[in-house]
């Protein structure tokens, strides 16, 4: 070999949903009262339809990307996945209650520290429904 050319491309690999199934089987056995079966997996939302990876990528969205979850069900409506707005508000509101020791751990940090800094930098957020912005 005498050399080589070389080029890059940026590509991405958008979001794909996806349904994760758990089997947990049933034993019975002789001689012994009683079922036998492996206990089901911790969830943040007990018996919910999310996966704690799905909470995460709306959290982002809506937190860290202004992505408000109107939006959001309509983005998901695309791949057919139907996800009320009044829905995710739900599960924001269960995360947030999980998230609530990491926050008064993350606020107990931040007043140890001897200056705190922050940008107030304002953004124009959209009104659902009205056509208009407001300040945020």
């Amino acid at each position: 070999m005498i050399g080589e050319d070389r080029s890059e491309r940026l590509d991405v690999i958008p979001p794909k949903f996806r349904v994760i199934v758990t089997r947990r089987p049933k034993y019975a056995f002789r001689g012994r009262d009683g079922v036998l079966q492996a206990l089901a997996p911790a969830h943040i939302i007990e018996a919910g339809l999310p996966s704690e990876r799905l909470l995460a990528y709306i959290a982002v969205s809506k937190y860290a990307d202004g992505l408000p979850l109107y939006r959001q069900a309509t983005i998901y409506l695309r791949d057919s996945v139907v996800l009320s707005r009044s829905l995710m508000a739900q599960w924001m509101g269960h995360l947030g209650f999980e998230l609530k020791i990491l926050a008064d751990y993350i606020l107990e940090k931040i007043k140890a520290g001897e200056r705190v800094f922050a940008d107030e930098t304002t953004l124009p957020t959209l009104m659902p429904g009205s056509g208009k912005t407001i300040t945020a």
